[in-house]
This record gives structure tokens, sequence and C-alpha cells, in this order.
């Protein structure tokens, strides 16, 4: 008998039977987490791109208030809190010390400030003491038996009922502050936030101490600075005298000065060296040094006394230039002798005229092998104001030359009759005139310099 043929499927001819029994199911093989790791994986993109983003904020802030404001605030979202206060102190005694709140009044912070710093977290961590190295957290401070009875009123009364608080400390600069985050109820961060609070204010820590120390030597600068111009302009009859002066960020070279001299009259005198910084000031102390040495022994004779700053600034500048005016006044005849190297022309202005002084064409000083440029003289009116003035007044119009000539001639025109008796008064108006952003000190990206001379 011959075996039985297998079935044939279409252009398959099978070699081996097919089994007719139904296969057993495989063990149970546990799933793999792809979930798990996923939502985990994204996690941390999610942390690390918020991280980037706050420390690239962080990082765009120049000045140290807005630097503390913005950590503070990030500080904030990143462990769940709506307010809180940074105290920056510096460990080395060196200051500045400034607290800066976030969601409190000045009141509510000054009732922050009246507990007794041991009673506080940050207080403890601002004084250096044992195990306060580290984050606090006070996930319920109304609840602690041992509550300072101070802390509980202040708790009470601003309305938070939790706390937590990051150091804020470099390997160099040892201790710079806390910021303490409050919370409206009992909380505390996640250990996730924790963790994110804490590099963020790693990162926050070094930038703060990086500005703190930039502050600190515009600090000194602006110390310097001020020793190197009059700390006050001279009394001297039949004229009064006012100085405005605003300094650019970094410090520029601008200077003024007002010395008297035999016979009842005065010496004044602006300029400007090239650059800014410490060498600028260094050079601003040896030019206003030279020329009132030059203009005590030769000051009525303005173009002697710019031929000797000449030669001064190239025996001790030979790599820098500087402008310069000098003008020998004498009030009881109300004449004025000037000279100026590269300077702008003064400005005299009136309830009968303003118009700018014509002066001779001349270079910088340390521009020219040998200096000399004619002088001029004029005699300003009873009650005429005459404004001299640095080139950084005009450069930070940001307007062309000729415009900014203009518009300062227009602010000195405009100066209202009554504030015409006042040489402080009329040197105040044409700052804001001529530049509105630069009322104020340190408001100005050059040093501008205004001296007003009033003659009655």
């Amino acid at each position: 008998m011959s075996a039985p043929h297998l079935p044939k499927v279409t252009g398959i001819n099978p070699p081996i039977p097919v089994s007719t029994q139904t296969a057993a199911p495989p063990p149970d093989v546990p799933a793999v987490p792809g979930a798990f790791l996923q939502d985990r994986l994204a996690g941390w993109v999610s942390d690390l791109t918020t991280l980037h983003e706050l420390t690239e904020s962080l990082a765009g802030t120049g000045t140290l208030d807005s630097a503390l404001r913005e950590l503070l605030s990030a500080g904030a979202s990143l462990v769940g809190a709506r307010r809180g206060l940074l105290v920056l102190q510096p460990g080395d005694g060196g200051g500045p010390s400034r607290t800066v709140g976030l969601g409190l009044t000045p009141a509510e912070l000054g009732h922050i400030e009246t507990v007794p710093r041991g009673a506080t977290a940050y207080g403890r961590f601002l004084d250096g003491l044992p195990d306060t190295g580290g984050p606090q957290a006070s996930p319920d401070i109304l609840g602690d038996p041992g509550l300072d009875p101070r802390s509980r009123e202040v708790a009470l009364r601003i309305g938070y009922a939790a706390s937590y608080a990051q150091p804020l400390a470099t390997p160099a600069a040892g201790r710079l502050g806390v910021a303490v985050w409050l919370y409206d109820e009992p909380a505390e961060p996640l250990d996730r936030r924790r963790h994110l609070v804490g590099l963020y204010g790693h990162y926050a820590a070094q930038h703060l101490a990086r500005l703190l120390e930039l502050e600190r030597t515009r600090a000194d600068a602006a110390v310097i600075r001020e020793e190197l111009l009059p700390s006050r302009l001279p009394p001297t009859p039949g004229v009064r005298l006012a100085a405005r002066h605003r300094t650019a960020p970094r410090g520029g070279g601008d200077w003024y000065d007002a010395l008297p001299l035999p016979d009842n009259a005065l010496g004044i005198s602006v300029g400007s060296v090239s650059g800014s910084g410490p060498s600028a000031l260094a050079a601003v102390g040896r030019l206003r040094a030279g020329l009132r040495a030059y203009a005590v022994l030769e000051g009525e004779d303005p173009v002697a006394v710019l031929s000797d700053l000449e030669l001064l600034v190239r025996q001790t500048e030979p790599a820098g230039s500087a402008t310069a005016l000098y003008a020998y006044c004498e009030p009881g005849h109300r004449t004025v002798l000037l000279s100026g190297a590269g300077h702008a022309p003064p400005l005299v202005t009136g309830d009968l005229r303003t118009e700018f002084v014509e002066t001779s064409l001349s270079a910088p000083l340390g521009m020219l092998s040998c200096w000399e440029a004619p002088s001029v003289e004029f005699s300003p009116l009873p009650g005429e104001t005459v404004l001299l003035y640095t080139d950084g007044l005009l450069r930070c119009t940001g307007a062309p030359r000729d415009r900014a000539f203009d518009r300062l001639h227009a602010a000195a025109a405009g100066v209202p009759k009554a504030l015409r008796l006042d040489p402080g008064a009329v040197a105040d108006h044409v700052l804001r005139a001529v530049l509105p952003d630069c009322a104020e000190p340190d408001g100005c990206p050059e040093d501008v310099v205004v001296l007003a001379v009033r003659f009655d």
C-alpha cells in the first residue's frame, strides 16, 4: 500500500509534516519597563532644560541687584514657593550687605529682620554656626515646639507656615548670603526639587561672587575718581560755580577744576584723557596736578599753561592723548581769556543771548610734537553763565556732532528765567534736556562733565 500524500499549498511543497498539536504558551517573562524609563528620561531632560534656561537668564544679569532678584525668583519656581527673601552678607565683611524680597513688602521684610538671628536658618548660616552649611527645611514652622516666640509672631503676622533656606557660598569667596523661600502652608520641596535648586544655587553663588568683586572694584574706582576731583569749588567774589559729573560704568577720564589765583583771578579747566578704567584715572591725576602747578606759575597765559601740559602728556602718557580747555577769569572785570586743545568750545547763555565762544581749531594734547594755539578773550554780561563741558556730553546724545551742538544750544537757550540765577540749576536743566537718561549719577555710557560759571 502506498503512503498518503501531504497536502500542497500554492508555491510551497513542504517536506516536513505540519503538526496538528497546539503549541504550549511560553512561560511568563517580565515586560521591559520602557514606559518607566521614558518617563524618567523625559523628567531628566525637562530638569536639565529648566536649569539651563534659568542659569542662562541669571548669566544675563550684569548688576548685583538684578542678579539677586533673578536668583530669588528662579529659586522660588524651582522649590514651588511664591514668596521669599535673599540676604546678601559676605563673610569677609567687605560688603555690600543687602536684603531683597519676593512677594514681600518693605514692612514685612522689616518684621522678618526683627526675629533674632539665632532663631532663623539664614541667620545661623550667616553667623557661621555649626551644621549650617547645607540647605535647611522647616516644613511646619508653627508646629515646631521649640520655635522662638518672635518667630511665631512674625510668621502669623505675615502668613507663612514653612520655609526652605539655600545657602550661597563658593570655595574662593566663602559665605556670600542665603536665600529663603516661604510657603503659605506646611510643606517642603521634594528631593528632586532640592537637587535642582542646589545645582542652581551653586552656579548662582559663583555668578554673585564675580558681580560682587566687580561692584567692589567699581566702588573703589569711584572713591579714587572723586578724590581726583575738587571736593569743593572755591568761593570767588563776582562769580558762582557749579559742577556736575556723570560717571561711566567703567570710569572714564573726564575731569574739571577751579583754582583761585593771585589778584582775585580764577583759573578754570575741563578736560578728558583717552581710555577708561584705572589707567585713565591715574592719567587724570597726573594731568590735573600738572595743570594746577602750571596755572599757579603762569595762569594768566592759557597758551603757556597748555603748552606745558602738552610736554607733560608727551613725557608721562607717550601712548595716550588728552583734550583740555583752560580759562583765566578776572571776575572783577568780567573778562575770560581761554585756550583749548582739541576741546569743544564753551557756551555762553543768558537772558539776551545763547552762543558758542569762537575758538581756534587745535589738535589734542599728545598728538603733535609741539602744541600751540592762540587764545581767545571774551566778556560775559552780568547774569550770564559760561558752560564748560566735555565731549561726553555730545557723544552720549548718539547724534551727529552738529546735531549734538544744536541740542546743547537749544537746552541752554531754554533754561527758565527763574533758574538762571543758580548755576547748578542751569547745569541740571542742560543735562536733563540734552541727556534725559543721564540726569542721575552713573546713568551715562560715558563720562560727562558740565562746569557752570555765573558772572554777577
